[in-house]
């Protein structure tokens, strides 16, 4: 008659323990993260895109400004140059321009009995959260 193993060894009897629920719940958790990350990443990126478009339009808001400015400033009579013609602000309505506008500023400054000019053209873009403002100068003689 062979002994009983459960007499020889009472304490031994232990519980299975599996790792398959704690495997399981890590990869879920490490998945679940992986997948805020890429939204966050895709959120920022789309962002950022926005701002580009905004800035580079905010860019050529700022440059018409300054082309219409020194039409006015240097007409095609050629009449007497100077900064006090004025320059109304322009509000642009065109499909690539719609809802910027732009400001000039013109200084004048004299050397040698010849007048330089400055333009300061300021251009805006967009509303709300997101607008963009570029700033060029032109010099002119």
């Amino acid at each position: 008659m062979c002994p009983d193993r459960r007499l020889i060894h009472p304490i031994r009897r232990q519980r299975q323990a599996g790792l398959g629920l704690p495997a399981a719940l890590f990869v879920i958790v490490i998945l679940g993260l992986l997948v805020v990350a890429i939204t966050e990443l895709e959120r920022s990126t789309a962002e950022g895109v926005s701002m580009d478009i905004l800035s580079t339009r905010a860019f050529y808001a700022a440059e018409t400004g300054a082309q219409a400015a020194l039409g006015r400033l240097f007409p095609a009579g050629g009449a007497d140059n100077d900064c006090s013609v004025g320059f109304p602000d322009l509000t642009f309505t065109a499909d690539g321009l719609a809802g910027c506008s732009a400001s000039v500023v013109c200084l004048t400054d004299s050397a040698g009995g010849d007048d330089y000019f400055t333009l300061r053209s300021t251009g805006s873009c967009g509303g709300g959260d997101e607008t963009a403002s570029r700033t060029i100068e032109v010099r002119a003689h």
